[in-house]
C-alpha cells in the first residue's frame, strides 16, 4: 500500500524487496535459462507497453511481474558466462548489493559536504585500485561513468595544460593567435577520441591516426614524423593517447616510446587502459602498463574486467590541480567553508552530480581481494591462450591477432578458394548461427579490411565448458 501522497510503506517495501533479492539471486544462479542475445524483433518491446502513463497507483506485485513478462525477453544478458561480445562484463554479488546500498542512500556526493563518506571512500578505494596496478602514489582520481567521458576529460585537460593558450577564459572561437591542434592515437584506438575531439572543438579531422604494426600497435616512430610534419606546417601538438589493450585485439601500444616522443613535442599523454589496466593486478602482468608513470593522465573501467556494475570508469591525472583547472566553477549556492581544505568532486568534470559509485568497488575489492581479483585476471587469460591453442590446431582456421590478454579474434577460412567478400559473408554467417543458438553471443571486427570474429574472455562466472562449447557450436556452423 501506499501513503496518499507518499512512497510505499516500509512494510511493502521489505516484502517487494525480499522477492526482488530472491529473483536476483535465481538470475545469478541461473543466467543460462534465457538466451544470451535477446531474440526480440524491433518494436516487441514497444508493443507490450502501454501508449499512456498510468493515472493511478499500480501495484508493486503487478509492476514486478511485468519484468519478466515485458523486460526480460528484451534483455540481452551480459551477465551471462557466455557473453564473449565486445569485452565481456560481470555485476557481481558483492558488486549488486553495492549498487543497491547506493540507490537507497542516494547521496549526490557533487561536494565533500553533501556526503563526507562518499568523498572520502572513493578517494581511498582509487588508492587501493591504484595500488593495485602499481601506479604512481602521488596520482589524483576520480570515478566516472565510461572511458568516453574519462577520455574527454583527460583531453580538456589536456587542452588546459598549456596555460598560455587562454582556452578556458577566452574559447577557441575567432581567435587568429590560436594555433590548430592536434590529438593522436593508432588506428587501433576508440573511437571515443574521435568524440572528444568533436566535442571539445578541436575537430574531427585534428584526429591524426598513427598507422599500427603487425601486432596491431602503435608505431612511435610515425606518430614522431606525424607530429614533426604537424610543427613545421605551424600546427601544435596537443596530446596523444596510447592504448594498453585495444578494442578489437587488446593490443599494447609502446607507451614508453610514446612518452618520449610526447616529451619532445610538448604533448599531453592519456593512456586509455580501460580494458587492458585490470590485468596489472597480477603482478606478473605490468608489463601491460610499462611506462605508464610517465603518463599524463589514465584511464581504467572497474565495470569491464574488475567485476563491478556498470557505470564505473577510474580516471587518474598526474596533476589533479589541472584537470581542476579545466572545470573548476563555484557559484555562491555551492559554496562552503570547506572549501580548499577537501576534494568536492564536481571540480573535476562536466557534471554538477556526482554518483555513490565508490561503494559498489569497495564492496567487489574487500570481498574478493587483490589476490582473488588478479587470480581471476589470470583464469580468463588462461582460458583465451587455451582457446588461441585450439583455434591453431585446426587447419581451416586462423588467429588474426596475438592473445596478449583475454580476446582472441580469428576466422574461418575453407581450403576452397573464396574471394575476400565471400570470407568475410562466410565469417559473419558464422558467428549469426553461434549468436542465434541462444547459448554463445560473440561480435566481429574488421583487422586490415577482413571481417573476423572476437571471442572476449571477462566473466566472473565463465568457466572452461563455456568456451568450449562455444568453440564446438562454431565448429558446427561452418
Amino acid at each position: 500500500m501506499s501513503s496518499p501522497l507518499g512512497d510505499l510503506d516500509v512494510e511493502t517495501f521489505r516484502g517487494a524487496a525480499h522477492r526482488v533479492v530472491d529473483w536476483m539471486a535465481d538470475y545469478l544462479a541461473h543466467p543460462e535459462r534465457h538466451p544470451v542475445l535477446s531474440r526480440a524483433e524491433p518494436g516487441d518491446v514497444r508493443r507490450t507497453l502501454p501508449r499512456h502513463p498510468p493515472a493511478g497507483a499500480e501495484p508493486i506485485d503487478e509492476i514486478l511481474a511485468d519484468v519478466d513478462r515485458v523486460i526480460m525477453p528484451g534483455i540481452t544478458h551480459w551477465n551471462n558466462p557466455a557473453f564473449f561480445a565486445y569485452f565481456a562484463i560481470s555485476g557481481s554479488a558483492p558488486g549488486i548489493l553495492g549498487e543497491m546500498i547506493s540507490a537507497a542512500l542516494n547521496v549526490n556526493a557533487m561536494l565533500w559536504k553533501t556526503s563526507p563518506a562518499a568523498t572520502e571512500l572513493e578517494e581511498v578505494v582509487l588508492e587501493w585500485l591504484r595500488e593495485m596496478m602499481g601506479l604512481p602514489n602521488e596520482w589524483f582520481g576520480v570515478i566516472t561513468d565510461t572511458a568516453s567521458i574519462s577520455t574527454l576529460l583527460a583531453l580538456a585537460a589536456a587542452r588546459e595544460a598549456p596555460v598560455e593558450l587562454a582556452i578556458r577564459e577566452r574559447g577557441m572561437a575567432g581567435r587568429a593567435d590560436l594555433p590548430v591542434m592536434r590529438v593522436y592515437c593508432s588506428d587501433q584506438a576508440h573511437s571515443s577520441v574521435d568524440k572528444a575531439a568533436i566535442t571539445l572543438g578541436l575537430g574531427y579531422e585534428n584526429v591524426t591516426r598513427v598507422a599500427s604494426d603487425d601486432a596491431f600497435r602503435m608505431r612511435a616512430d610515425l606518430l614522431e614524423r606525424a607530429m614533426a610534419e604537424d610543427v613545421a606546417a605551424g600546427r601544435r601538438p596537443l596530446a596523444v593517447v596510447a592504448t594498453t589493450g585495444t578494442t578489437s585485439t587488446t593490443s599494447i601500444d609502446p607507451v614508453r616510446a610514446i612518452a618520449a616522443v610526447c616529451k619532445r613535442y610538448g604533448a599531453w599523454l592519456h593512456i586509455d587502459a580501460a580494458y587492458g589496466g585490470a590485468a596489472a593486478t597480477a603482478p606478473e602482468m605490468r608489463w601491460v602498463l610499462d611506462g605508464a608513470e610517465l603518463a599524463d593522465s589514465l584511464v581504467v573501467n572497474p565495470h569491464k574486467w574488475l567485476f563491478t556494475p556498470v557505470d564505473c570508469s577510474a580516471l587518474y591525472a598526474r596533476d589533479g590541480d589541472t584537470l581542476k583547472r579545466a572545470f573548476a566553477l563555484v557559484p555562491e549556492y555551492l559554496a562552503t567553508a570547506r572549501q580548499g581544505q577537501v576534494v568536492d568532486f564536481m571540480d573535476y568534470g562536466v557534471q554538477l552530480g556526482h554518483r555513490f559509485r565508490a561503494l559498489k568497488l569497495w564492496m567487489v575489492i574487500r570481498a574478493f581481494g587483490a589476490e582473488g581479483i588478479a587470480a581471476r585476471v589470470r583464469e580468463h587469460c588462461a582460458l583465451a591462450r587455451e582457446l588461441a591453442s585450439w583455434i591453431e590446431s585446426e587447419p581451416d582456421w586462423q588467429l588474426s591477432a596475438p592473445v596478449p590478454l583475454s580476446v582472441v579474434c580469428f576466422r574461418h577460412v575453407p581450403r576452397a578458394t573464396m574471394t575476400a567478400e565471400e570470407l568475410d559473408a562466410h565469417n559473419e554467417r558464422i558467428m549469426h548461427q553461434v549468436n542465434a543458438s541462444g547459448e554463445a553471443y560473440l561480435s566481429h571486427t574488421k583487422l586490415r579490411g577482413a571481417r573476423v570474429l572476437r571471442i572476449a574472455i571477462g566473466h566472473l562466472r565463465t568457466e572452461r565448458r563455456h568456451v568450449a562449447r562455444a568453440w564446438a557450436l562454431l565448429k558446427a556452423c561452418t
